[in-house]
């Protein structure tokens, strides 16, 4: 067999990448069909010429590598129902106001009210995601009520729109309270690289038993409503190397 039948040329792909939400013109040198086989440049130019980008992975790391790419595209963080929509994401910010109609607010406090008129009768429930606008990125905050082994409970999140690395740059509180008691929850985001069913399933998040949160509902215990209040804060280094919350103007 001639050497000429291994060899094979592309000379312009065009990618369309959701992730940059823009057309990518990757030129690709395949020299040797067989070498493709140990490894593959792509030299990836943006429309605009502005970056470039390039790497080399072994062929039989490209799907794996594909999974956990940092600059892979983020999956709809929506959880009233399973979403397939992909993108980076200002796209999924406007996905999730133009298609879902979640609840948009800008600011890094809130005050938030879950209402349920039948509690005793739903085991398993996903309230509208709320999406928050500070520090000039998005957080979702989720609720939801599930059965912990054979305890009913509701638990409230925050999940970060970007990847983990950003996201522990950011701290938030919870707190829901009544009738002289409070309960109090404080930690990281999680990024919506995670599910909200993985976190969810972490318990990293503010916890409550149904009868504490009907307890902190008031009234007659029969209905739910429960008002959660949170905040969302940024720390940042004095001179003197001392950690300090700053809240966003």
């Amino acid at each position: 067999m001639q050497r000429e039948d291994f060899h094979a040329s592309i000379d312009i792909l065009i990618l369309k990448q959701v992730l940059y939400n823009s057309e990518y013109i990757a030129k690709m040198d395949i020299l040797c069909v067989p070498h493709a086989k140990l490894g593959y440049t792509i030299v990836a130019l943006l429309a605009d010429k502005s970056s470039v980008i390039s790497e080399i992975f072994p062929y039989y790391s490209k799907i794996k590598h594909e999974a956990m790419c940092s600059f892979r595209p983020y999956s709809c963080p929506y959880a009233g129902s399973e979403c397939s929509v992909t993108g980076d994401i200002p796209y999924l910010v406007n996905h999730l106001r133009d298609d879902h109609k979640v609840d948009m607010h800008s600011g890094c406090t809130f005050n938030h009210r879950y209402v349920k008129s039948n509690p005793r009768e739903v085991e398993n429930a996903t309230w509208m995601l709320t999406v928050f606008h500070c520090f000039g990125q998005y957080f979702c905050l989720h609720f939801e009520a599930f059965q912990l082994g054979m305890a009913p409970v509701y638990m409230a999140f925050l999940r970060f729109m970007g990847d983990e690395n950003e996201a522990r740059n950011y701290s938030y509180s919870l707190e829901v309270g009544a009738n002289g008691r409070k309960m109090v929850w404080e930690g990281t985001p999680r990024s919506v690289r995670d599910s909200h069913r993985k976190v969810r399933d972490s318990h990293d998040g503010l916890l409550i038993q149904r009868n504490m949160a009907l307890f902190f509902s008031g009234g007659d215990r029969k209905e739910l409503k429960l008002r959660i209040t949170g905040r969302i804060w940024k720390e940042t280094q004095t001179p003197d190397g001392a950690c300090v919350p700053v809240l966003c103007s």
